[in-house]
């Protein structure tokens, strides 16, 4: 009689799994605050929208959840080659969240698929706990997630990542951009690096061209180069939500734009419309030293380059041009590093670099 046959040796371990699981619950309830109400078991998360609790009371009028989902792209393989997965956890919940405040939504809560060859619970609690980080840094909840082990799909050593985030914002107060005009002033937030953006074109530059190892050091990096490279995505969830409570009543902010792939300049057109177009002082920020690497080591097109990367700034407020210094003030205030970077004129829907 042949041997009786399991799950495990199918390639699929459920005892690591549940030890997963008590590995990663203390990362997931440090990010739950009085709207995520608990079931034990559940097999769904549950997030209340409004609530009246004196102390803790926040209502919405006429709410509009906002939802946004995204991944990490091919920087994986470079957390992957590290064997460091925090910070990717942080640059998952990054991509979505960031993209969520463009409309001026508030972030709520978000959601995790973690894909790999082997459950091994440590690994994915270091994922987790990036996860965790990037939830408390965007103020969400981690309301769950889903972790799934396929060894047939993927490679030993590889895996993915995917998150989903939920926001809301009152319909009233929406930012979509159509009330950009010319002479509003563009506001740049500086970015960490490279955040998660070009990853296909580093990873050609920098290990099939120039045969650089991860661990290499490099004086104009100041570190190594992954290090440079694993750099997480700022979260500017605080920032942001924190300006816009405090222009409650007045539309300074005009338009938003996070400056993912594309660049500056295939992001920003997506915000002000086809009848404008916004003129960038290319000198009026610092661009950080992995862009000029890249560039050299490529050799890559400065042209090429403001199209594939952030180059320094990683999120664009338009605003009223009377309330720019206000809006700067309030943004140093909140931790960022805001640059005035440029203005919007007439024009035909597309950005025009000078300077750089």
């Amino acid at each position: 009689m042949a041997k009786a046959i399991t799950y495990k040796d199918a390639g699929v371990d459920i005892s690591a799994n549940d030890r997963m699981v008590e590995l990663i619950s203390r990362n997931v309830r440090r990010t739950h605050g009085p709207r995520v109400i608990h079931l034990h078991n559940a097999f769904a998360g549950l997030f209340r929208l409004d609530y009246d609790e004196k102390l803790f009371q926040k209502n919405y009028r006429h709410p509009v959840l906002v939802a946004c989902t995204d991944g990490v792209g091919t920087k994986i393989k470079i957390a992957a080659l590290m064997k460091t997965y925090h910070t990717v956890g942080i640059d998952l919940v990054a991509m979505s969240v960031n993209d969520m405040l463009v409309q001026g939504a508030e972030p709520l809560f978000f959601l995790d698929y973690i894909a790999v060859n082997r459950l091994e619970p440590e690994q994915i609690n270091e994922f987790v706990a990036g996860i965790s980080e990037g939830c408390c840094q965007a103020e969400c909840a981690l309301l769950g997630g889903e972790t799934a082990e396929m060894p047939d799909l993927y490679r030993p050593g590889e895996f993915d990542l995917a998150g989903f985030a939920v926001g809301v914002a009152s319909r009233h107060r929406l930012i979509t951009g159509m009330y950009v005009e010319p002479g509003d002033s563009v506001i740049g937030l500086a970015s960490s690096g490279l955040h998660s953006n070009g990853y296909s074109l580093v990873r050609r530059i920098c290990f099939e061209q120039n045969r650089f190892d991860v661990h290499d050091a490099f004086e104009e990096l100041g570190e190594t180069l992954g290090e440079a490279l694993l750099r997480p995505t700022r979260i500017y969830a605080r920032a942001i939500t924190g300006l816009l409570q405090r222009y409650r009543v007045k539309k300074v902010v005009k338009a938003m734009a996070h400056i993912t792939g594309g660049g500056l300049v295939g992001n920003i057109p997506r915000v002000i419309g086809d009848r404008l177009d916004v003129v960038l002082q290319a000198d009026k920020w610092p661009v950080p030293p992995i862009f000029a690497f890249l560039a050299a080591r490529g050799p890559v097109q400065t042209e090429e380059m403001y199209r594939v990367f952030n180059m320094g700034i990683g999120y664009v407020l338009i605003v009223r041009p009377a309330f720019t210094r206000s809006v700067m003030a309030h943004l140093r205030q909140l931790g960022e590093t805001p640059y005035f970077i440029g203005k919007v004129k007439r024009g035909s829907g597309k950005v025009i670099l000078k300077g750089g």
